[in-house]
């Protein structure tokens, strides 16, 4: 029995460390198919599940893959531990596809997620 509680303890420690925040990307204006010179705008939302995270909201990072991020909103706190922020990207590249993926490091285990645009 004390093995089982244990075990459920570290399981559950683990689980919260690594959910320190919940990001999400969304596409606005999504096209089935974009080409070389398309526009499209991204919705960033990033929820700080522990809500008293040490890395700045600024601190957020960016991989571009086949496009570039043309321009972007502030940051905006929507409400406690919630912030969104908005990116117009431009497609450069004819590949299959072409992505962003925004991440935030922390010793907490950050989080990532990635929009993709079908080429």
């Amino acid at each position: 029995m004390k093995r089982f509680i244990s075990l459920l303890a570290i399981t559950l420690f683990t689980t919260l460390s690594v959910l320190a925040c919940n990001i999400t990307t969304t596409i606005e204006n999504k096209k089935p198919i974009y080409k070389v010179g398309d526009e499209a705008i991204v919705k960033i939302k990033v929820v700080l599940i522990h809500k008293n995270c040490l890395v700045e909201i600024k601190r957020t990072q960016y991989k571009n893959d086949g496009l570039k991020i043309v321009a972007g909103t502030d940051w905006k706190e929507t409400s406690p531990g919630i912030w969104e922020r908005k990116l117009k990207i431009k497609i450069l590249e004819t590949q299959s596809t072409a992505s962003v993926k925004v991440y935030r490091t922390c010793k907490r285990g950050g989080g990532s997620s990635t929009a993709l645009f079908k080429l």
